[in-house]
């Protein structure tokens, strides 16, 4: 069997923060758990972006279902892996690839935000 570096390198950062010196910081969460019908990569994570007051301003992750306006049934079981693009964003859906690419899309997003912070100082 192929060792699945990303995975590997996603897991080995479970609990880690990293803080900008203008106090933006980021939090990755990754463990893995059994895989089902809601978390089929087996990988439950939440990758996130916070403002200097400690508000998530982006993220990524698969803690929860998406909001939805209807009640009652709501058909098949979907899995639950969203992206938050701002402080209100409920999420959309993400569609995940594997962990190297969560990750990579994860630094993508965070340095397109952080060059706009630093182009508005």
């Amino acid at each position: 069997m192929k060792r699945d570096f990303g995975l590997d390198a996603l897991l080995n950062m479970d609990g880690f923060e990293y803080h900008y010196p203008n106090g933006y910081w980021y939090r990755v969460e990754a463990r893995l758990v059994k895989a089902d019908v809601h978390l089929p990569h087996g990988i439950r994570y939440t990758l996130t972006l916070h403002d200097r007051y400690g508000k998530r301003i982006f993220g990524i992750d698969n803690k929860h279902r998406p909001k939805t306006k209807r009640k009652g049934y709501h058909g098949r079981i979907i899995e639950y892996d969203l992206i938050h693009n701002n402080e209100n964003d409920k999420g959309s859906p993400y569609s995940f690839v594997n962990a190297e690419k969560l990750l990579t899309d994860f630094w993508a997003h965070i340095d397109n935000i952080m060059s706009e912070i630093e182009d508005q100082t």
